[in-house]
């Protein structure tokens, strides 16, 4: 059984339906309604590259068939009777059980977000109706104080905020209203991002583009009447326009179910995904505490190894394969014009190309055409590779081929 048909899920169910005997194995996927979003495209919503109705689709038209979709809200596992129960009184047993069921942004854990100004003058992204809200709110944008803020880290898709920075630049030269507008980005981190490599280089892109940033800002609450943010230590940042990613946390069910951390990620094995405190509980996509980006590259790479693990492991042999942690991200930098990182635990983002030796025909931390292409056709990739469990040709180990290590120092 899995819990949550969203990239994680629907790629695990797809690849195993096509693996697992069919007179032996039944699979079932729960999710609590049959949208399924292309959620990286709710980066381009806002800024109206992307229309509404090109992220969002059926979840049974990506379910292969012999897979069962149950529609249900979950209320909790009950890993010692190996039993799911639903908010509305079901109750679904399972042999072996994979939990896929996300992170989410929760506004509600900082003081004084939500309130009359939520998805007005204080928008957000990380949720359809707040990135269309935020559409609205742009494009009636005259200038100001724009104030593009990340409550705590770990988020879903960490570039993410600095993409939308670096498009709001973007959006504001287009419509003439760049020099009537200041642009703040504030962060809890010390830099621009979690990897001192990269963390330099989108350092240098944000000062290049006359973006100020605010590092080390925790925020204690939001003051919507005054219209700033307000840190533990008293720090103000005030702002016409906030667009915020709210703390990240995982699903509720995995709280009450007695399996997760403080956010509710289940800590598992960052190399086999299997839950550290019951063999039969997998973990994949942003669900778990692995220590890399929760991104949809990571669901990506660690299912391929979760697929051969799984099977070994059903078989009642060890499992083999090892997740080394692979992430790539493309970072949208405006202009028509992208960045690509390529990292894992171990091995900070590098210089090069991707994913061929010096023919690329994408490069690592540089700004280029061919990442823009590469991130706009990923949404094709996506829908008609990528979630069918079709083979996309890249390793899920980390390649270092046509890498060049690049100097931490600046």
């Amino acid at each position: 059984m899995v819990l949550g048909a969203g990239t994680a899920g629907t790629m695990v169910v797809n690849k195993l339906r096509h693996r697992l005997p069919t007179s032996e194995w039944r699979i079932t996927v729960v999710d609590k309604d049959d949208v399924h979003d292309y959620q990286p495209g709710y980066l381009f919503l806002p800024f109206g590259l992307i229309e509404p109705d090109q992220v969002r689709r059926s979840r049974h038209a990506l379910i292969t068939d012999g897979v069962e979709l149950v529609l249900g809200d979950v209320d909790r596992i009950d890993p010692q009777a190996r039993e799911v129960s639903l908010v509305d009184g079901r109750t679904l047993g399972y042999d072996e059980l994979v939990i896929s069921s996300g992170t989410s942004a929760r506004p509600d854990q900082t003081p004084g977000m939500l309130g009359p100004e939520w998805h007005r003058s204080v928008g957000e992204f990380y949720t359809f109706e707040g990135a269309t809200a935020l559409r609205e709110s742009l494009a009636s944008f005259v200038g100001g104080r724009l104030v593009v803020h990340v409550t705590e880290m770990p988020i879903k898709c960490p570039v993410a905020p600095l993409e939308f920075t670096f498009l709001a630049d973007d959006f504001l030269r287009r419509r003439g209203l760049r020099e009537r507008t200041e642009i703040v980005f504030v962060t809890p981190l010390d830099g621009a991002f979690t990897k001192p490599v990269a963390s330099r280089e989108l350092g240098h892109l944000l000062a290049d583009k006359g973006i100020t940033v605010e590092t080390d800002f925790m925020v204690e609450h939001v003051d919507q009447e005054r219209r700033v943010l307000v840190s533990y230590d008293e720090r103000e940042v005030a702002y016409d326009q906030l667009v915020t990613i709210p703390l990240n946390m995982g699903a509720d069910f995995v709280a009450r179910s007695g399996l997760g951390d403080e956010l509710n990620y289940v800590p598992v094995d960052k190399h086999t995904s299997q839950s550290t405190e019951h063999p039969s509980i997998f973990v994949l996509g942003d669900a778990s505490n692995i220590p890399t980006s929760k991104a949809g590259s990571v669901a990506h790479f660690s299912v391929e190894v979760f697929v051969d693990n799984f099977l070994e492991h059903v078989a009642g042999r060890p499992m083999s394969h090892a997740f080394d942690g692979h992430a790539n991200c493309f970072v949208e930098s405006g202009g028509g014009k992208a960045m690509l990182l390529d990292f894992n635990y171990d091995t900070e983002p590098l210089t090069g190309t991707f994913p061929l030796p010096r023919l690329g025909p994408m490069t690592l931390l540089k700004e280029s055409r061919a990442n823009h292409i590469g991130k706009l056709a990923f949404r094709h990739i996506y829908w008609n590779l990528l979630l069918p469990g079709r083979p996309l040709g890249l390793p899920a180990q980390m390649s270092m081929a046509g890498k060049v290590p690049a100097p931490v120092s600046a």
